[in-house]
């Protein structure tokens, strides 16, 4: 199902010399949006409305490397501090209040981590999908070195520059398509899990297409919308997102094992590999999300949460942001 998007609002916010493009609608309390990969500020289409209309100033972003928002080519302008930077920053251009920060996939941590670093603007914090999992005492490469045995874990196969960018280059649309419909919710899980790379392979070799061309929750409309914006940008900003974990994780060690102390939340999709994944993180909510309102897993959702149930999803954020 297509969005009527006409009606949104596009300006930039400056965060430290860099662009970053927002889409908003609404008055009210801020909520600010944060995509994931291979994703941009279209991947909220469904939910900027229905805040808007609920009494709420729905702000979607994209994130720096993607879409209309700046694309610096150092590896470690990418690094999660800087994009929280990014986000604190859209919060602060809003008003003197904090806002609420809703993220999805890698938009997940990037609002887990503004709620943990930055407390004072964030009102509260939503992640879809990717759990919050506090800083560990394990680089994050190292772990998923040790599970993938003798494959190779889709992170660690986008480490290095230019290979997963060959890869998608050779057929932007069918590489787009095939990651899209392998991490939905209607691909066949019985498959081998797109997460693994063979040694000498790509990760398309695991990829599953749609039997029509298109997918139930992705219109072609909406396919063209993401098409274009890679054509334009290319994936090496999103890329190197994976290429600052290690960084990220250097980085955050003041914040070890810390909990998120702002009232908290969490939807994830039962047919979602990075839900699964993260079943000790979501066992662990207690101690990590001492002020968590809900955690919800949808029946029959896959990775794309917010574009595959977004009714459902709607509905709960609404009722999450009204008990604020």
């Amino acid at each position: 199902m297509s969005v009527d998007t006409s009606g949104f609002t596009h300006r930039f916010v400056d965060s430290s010399g860099h662009r970053i493009h927002v889409v908003e609608a609404g008055q009210g309390p801020g909520v600010i949006m944060v995509h994931g990969f291979p994703e941009s500020w279209y991947s909220w289409r469904h939910q900027i409305l229905a805040l808007a209309n609920a009494g709420y100033r729905a702000v979607a972003i994209d994130v720096r490397g993607y879409g209309r928002s700046t694309k610096p080519a150092p590896i470690d302008a990418y690094a999660m501090t800087s994009l929280v930077g990014d986000v604190v920053e859209v919060i602060n251009d809003l008003g003197p209040d904090p806002s609420v920060v809703v993220g999805h996939d890698w938009g997940a941590p990037i609002a887990w981590n503004t709620a943990l670093l930055r407390p004072d603007r964030v009102r509260a914090v939503a992640g879809l999908s990717v759990p919050y999992s506090p800083r560990g005492d394990t680089p994050p490469l190292d772990v998923f070195r040790m599970l993938a045995g003798d494959q190779i874990f889709y992170i660690d196969y986008f480490q290095e520059p230019g290979v997963a960018e060959a890869e998608v280059e050779a057929d932007l649309a069918s590489w787009l398509r095939g990651f899209y419909f392998t991490a939905s919710g209607e691909a066949d899980l019985s498959a081998a899990p797109m997460s693994m790379v063979t040694p000498g392979g790509q990760l398309r070799d695991r990829f599953q297409l749609p039997e029509e061309g298109q997918m139930q929750w992705m219109s072609t409309t909406d396919f063209e919308f993401y098409l274009g914006e890679f054509e334009r940008s290319g994936l090496t900003g999103g890329f190197n997102r994976y290429r600052n974990i290690t960084r990220d994780w250097q980085e955050l060690a003041p914040w070890r094992h810390a909990p998120i102390t702002v009232p908290a939340f969490f939807i994830g999709g039962d047919r979602d590999g990075p839900t699964q994944w993260g079943a000790e993180s979501i066992a662990r909510f207690a101690s990590s999300l001492p002020q968590l309102m809900g955690s919800h897993i949808l029946d029959g959702c896959g990775h794309w949460t917010q574009q595959e149930q977004p009714a459902k999803v709607n509905e709960l954020l609404l009722g999450f942001l009204s008990s604020l």
